[in-house]
């Protein structure tokens, strides 16, 4: 499976589900999905270790070679073990044979030239403590531009004799959990 001749790497977030968004470590795009032709790799900017970059930097070129044909199967898991991945083929790791050759490596290369984004591990922004820098103000506050935490979450409730639901919001269970048109108070489901 020879790799492209071109083809993009870059630090950035995986594109899933919201539940998978804050798990996926790198992920590459075939190339028709690219206007360039050329294959995208990515590399989550949470991940800082040079060693462990080069560990999915492979599994990704594997995807590459592959143009993304075969998923996690196939010629990408035959290549994937071949070159010393193991584990589970959606989150390989390297075997110990390949870790101590990317240490090698690592060591040659030097340091991964980028600033872990520690609290980048949600698929959503939180508040944490961030320290002031002059000039900005307090410190404190969101990390990012992205979206905000969402602040309305409609619960679910269900009366336990007949199984009738609805859903409300927290502040309206503070005045007083519903009666479901049976009579019967509901509760959280």
């Amino acid at each position: 499976m020879p790799i492209p001749e071109k083809l993009h790497v870059s630090v950035g977030f995986g594109f899933g589900a919201k539940a998978e968004s804050s798990v996926i470590l790198g992920q590459c795009w075939a190339k028709r999905a690219s206007d360039d032709g050329v294959n995208h790799i990515f590399i989550a900017p949470t991940v800082g270790d040079t060693a462990r970059v080069l560990d999915i930097l492979i599994h990704e070129l594997i995807h590459a070679a592959d143009d993304c044909q075969n998923g996690h199967k196939g010629a990408f898991a035959e290549a994937a073990t071949r070159l010393g991945l193991e584990g589970k083929m959606t989150a390989t790791v390297a075997s110990l044979p390949l870790a101590a050759e990317m240490l090698l490596l690592a060591e040659t290369l030097g340091e991964y030239p980028h600033g872990v984004l520690s609290g980048a591990v949600r698929t959503r922004a939180p508040k944490v403590p961030v320290p002031a820098t002059p000039g900005d103000g307090e410190a404190g506050g969101r990390i990012s531009s992205g979206p905000g935490t969402q602040g309305t979450r409609m619960l679910k409730l269900e009366c336990p004799c007949c199984g009738y639901t609805v859903r409300t919001t927290a502040k309206w269970l503070a005045v007083g959990f519903p009666s479901c048109p049976s009579g019967t108070e509901m509760i959280a489901a």
